[in-house]
């Protein structure tokens, strides 16, 4: 008895001890990888600030060297034109003559309502076709047919029936809006997990529940996908569509400006062009992120 007992005292330290450096081990592991990508980041903003200061160097010195044309703006005088739209971006003196703001928001009306009229299109859409082969392979050569067309090259038919440029504009960014999102919606109710669908189809679950609870958060991620690139090329096509439409708008506002040949203005708008676009992408990024469903 004393033999063993003194056995059992000998291990148990070193048993202890195993147990104890366990956790330690993994406490530190998510602090390690914070750590680590805190650090990524950091390297991240560095690497960024440095290309583009290497940027705005090469283009000053592509200007100054003559290597461009006697229009090129330089960095200078683009900065200065920007602080100048931008001190006063609300001012109104005339139908065509407003502020950047005023054109951007116009822009953005634009594409939101375009987008909205192609999003309740095209999701609806995609399930019955996502569903029912028959109706798909009746349709997709039409839809072949259609979709490579770019957008711009229905805008004088959009002109000629609608005979209006506001209503127009929206026409063509329902069309950019619609393909994206009908196809993901329609590759994600196809690739719908099979088992969902056996395990609703044998509790005898009503239609309207199945599309509700089971067929719809199964497919949000791909018609979410969808979305995002329907939003983005809305954003692409109506730069170029108001160059043509006139009015108002951030693509009328680059046309007009390219007629007074004030070249530091239009990099002003494109910068205010790709910082927009930027700010939609990451809203729906960030929503895409939520609906992840697995």
């Amino acid at each position: 008895m004393t033999l063993s007992t003194q056995t059992r005292q000998t291990h148990n330290p070193i048993d202890t001890s195993d147990t104890t450096a366990t956790p330690s081990t993994t406490s530190e592991a998510p602090a390690n990888r914070v750590h680590r990508g805190v650090d990524t980041r950091i390297q991240a903003v560095i690497i960024g600030v440095v290309l583009a200061a290497v940027s705005i160097g090469v283009w000053q010195l592509a200007v100054t060297a003559g290597w461009l044309s006697d229009l090129a703006p330089t960095p200078a005088r683009t900065f200065s034109r920007g602080v100048e739209i931008l001190s006063d971006p609300f001012y109104r003196d005339g139908p065509g003559s407003v502020g950047i703001f005023w054109h951007v928001i116009t822009s953005l009306r634009r594409v939101l309502t375009g987008f909205f009229i192609a999003t309740v299109v095209a999701i609806p859409l995609g399930f019955v076709l996502g569903r029912s082969t028959a109706l798909r392979w009746a349709v997709d050569p039409l839809m072949q047919v259609l979709r490579p067309v770019s957008p711009l090259a229905w805008l004088p038919l959009g002109l000629a029936l609608l005979s209006n440029a506001e209503h127009t504009a929206i026409f063509v960014i329902v069309l950019s809006a619609l393909w994206p999102t009908l196809i993901n919606t329609i590759d994600a109710v196809r690739n719908v997990n099979p088992t969902y669908i056996n395990l609703t189809a044998t509790l005898g679950t009503p239609m309207w529940a199945r599309i509700i609870y089971m067929w719809f958060p199964a497919a949000l991620p791909g018609i979410v996908t969808g979305l995002r690139i329907s939003l983005s090329t809305s954003w692409l096509v109506i730069i170029a569509a108001e160059m043509l439409v006139g009015g108002q708008g951030i693509g009328f506002f680059v046309w007009n400006q390219w007629n007074r040949l004030d070249i530091d203005a239009i990099v002003v708008a494109i910068v205010l062009i790709g910082v927009t676009g930027l700010i939609l992408d990451h809203l729906v990024a960030a929503l895409q992120k939520v609906v992840r469903y697995d």
